[in-house]
């Protein structure tokens, strides 16, 4: 059976994360490559553009494609809390890195806290993938990339 749609979405999930990935690396790159004198300055900016990239993926998600996939496969309902229960621990994972952030200077503080937020992070994306990749790639949707995959994508 012939198919217009271009897109596999597990597929852009997965190219979506990788961008975050990327994100977060450049945020640890950015803190340790910095003048100490625009420290202040450079932990705000990274750790500022990682947490919007992230948390507005995960907003996406939560507004548009989980309940859009709870619509077609109410047996993924399950898989959706989990989810969204992860997008909650790490969106206070990231309030504790603005904190930090906002009130030291000292890279040490925010590598840690990004620490936190990568082991929470990188195990929720696995699952996710795992869990939605083949559902989504097999799924013939016209949806709009951004409105479910956040700004980053």
């Amino acid at each position: 059976m012939p198919t217009d749609r271009v897109t596999a979405w597990g597929g852009e999930l997965q190219r979506v994360h990788g961008k975050l990935r990327n994100a977060l690396a450049l945020a640890r790159a950015g803190l340790d490559g910095g003048d100490p004198a625009d420290a202040a300055t450079d932990l705000l900016l990274f750790c500022h553009g990682f947490c919007a990239a992230l948390s507005g993926h995960h907003r996406a998600e939560d507004g548009s494609l989980f309940p859009e996939l709870v619509r077609a496969r109410p047996d993924l309902a399950p898989v959706v809390a989990k989810l969204t229960q992860d997008h909650n621990m790490i969106e206070h994972l990231i309030g504790g890195l603005q904190k930090a952030v906002a009130n030291s200077t000292d890279p040490e503080v925010a590598h840690r806290h990004l620490d936190g937020i990568e082991a929470v992070m990188e195990t929720h994306f696995k699952y996710e993938e795992k869990q939605l990749g083949a559902v989504l790639d097999g799924m013939d949707a016209d949806f709009d990339r951004t409105e479910i995959f956040g700004p980053i994508s």
